[in-house]
């Protein structure tokens, strides 16, 4: 009995220890920023830390783009555009929303971490067949 409760726990740690290995910076498909992947409460969240073109005629690019009007006027840097995403096992987190800046869209979301360096990023409309997959590398 005692046997079995500590395999147990080894695996529930092992789960735990693999599900935050996406935590860190990621370099998205097109090099145009940095995303930088972090947990609050459980959930798994990530924000623009580093942008190819951060500014223009010498002021911050901003989230132009935004269907709110009201948030049009931030910057696109410290952006958070990836939320509540949660691990669903295996390396896979589900559940999310990702915002692009240059449409003004936000789409649901899941991740795969492939490798320790390599992160799949499916954005989609209703279920992930209808979507588009980008690969992200990790920033060292």
């Amino acid at each position: 009995m005692c046997l079995v409760s500590i395999s147990l726990l080894s695996i529930a740690g092992a789960n735990d220890a693999s599900k935050d290995q996406v935590l860190g910076t990621w370099l998205t498909q097109d090099q145009a920023c940095y995303v930088t992947i972090y947990s609050n409460s459980g959930l798994y969240y990530g924000k623009i830390t580093w942008l190819k073109k951060s500014t223009e005629n010498g002021k911050p690019v901003m989230d132009s783009h935004n269907p709110d009007e009201a948030k049009r006027n931030q910057p696109l840097m410290g952006l958070v555009i990836m939320r509540n995403f949660t691990y669903d096992g295996d390396k896979v987190f589900v559940d999310g929303k990702i915002y692009e800046p240059p449409t003004g869209k936000d789409y649901s979301c899941k991740m795969k971490l492939v490798d320790n360096n390599t992160l799949e990023v499916r954005g989609y409309v209703g279920i992930p067949l209808f979507g588009e997959s980008e690969t992200w590398k990790r920033v060292k």
